[in-house]
């Protein structure tokens, strides 16, 4: 029994002193040093990060956020991409994942607010950014690739017409 006990207050502790404790002003602080312009309204900042726009929306009663950017229509897009997002999904969007939502793709990161770090802000930004302009090429959020069947279906090469002779 005691040596239950100390194992429950250690583990306590080692989980309590291992929370970030992120607050909405930290979090667009970060952003603020992070971006190139940013514009805060409510619970959400809308900001440049190299020319691609990202969003950036917490709810701190429900101890969340999620970082996103908006890639292209849905409409825009033909089945091998969608497959192929799915594909990277597994292997190489790693914490950022694509989404559909509003007939448009999105690359999105999301994790509970209070438990991120300055470094996972500031990666989870640089992910959904590298997500989104790879999109339709390496469908890539980082250089790094869990391995596996990867293989993406390649957009059907056009068929030169034969020539009648």
């Amino acid at each position: 029994m005691r040596n239950s006990l100390l194992v429950f207050i250690i583990g306590f502790f080692s989980i309590s002193m291992g929370a970030q404790d992120m607050s909405p002003e930290k979090l667009m602080d970060i952003i603020q040093q992070e971006a190139d312009t940013v514009s805060v309204q409510g619970n959400s900042a809308r900001f440049l990060f190299n020319d691609a726009i990202l969003i950036c929306i917490y709810d701190e009663s429900a101890n969340r956020m999620r970082i996103i950017s908006p890639i292209v229509e849905r409409e825009k897009l033909g089945e091998e991409e969608l497959l192929n997002a799915l594909v990277a999904n597994f292997h190489s969007a790693l914490d950022v994942k694509y989404a559909l939502s509003d007939e448009i793709i999105w690359s999105v990161y999301t994790h509970p607010l209070k438990e991120l770090s300055v470094a996972q802000v500031v990666d989870a930004i640089q992910q959904v950014y590298a997500a989104a302009i790879t999109f339709g090429e390496s469908y890539s959020s980082t250089n790094l690739v869990f391995p596996g069947n990867t293989k993406r279906k390649e957009k059907p090469k056009p068929t030169k017409p034969l020539k009648k002779m």
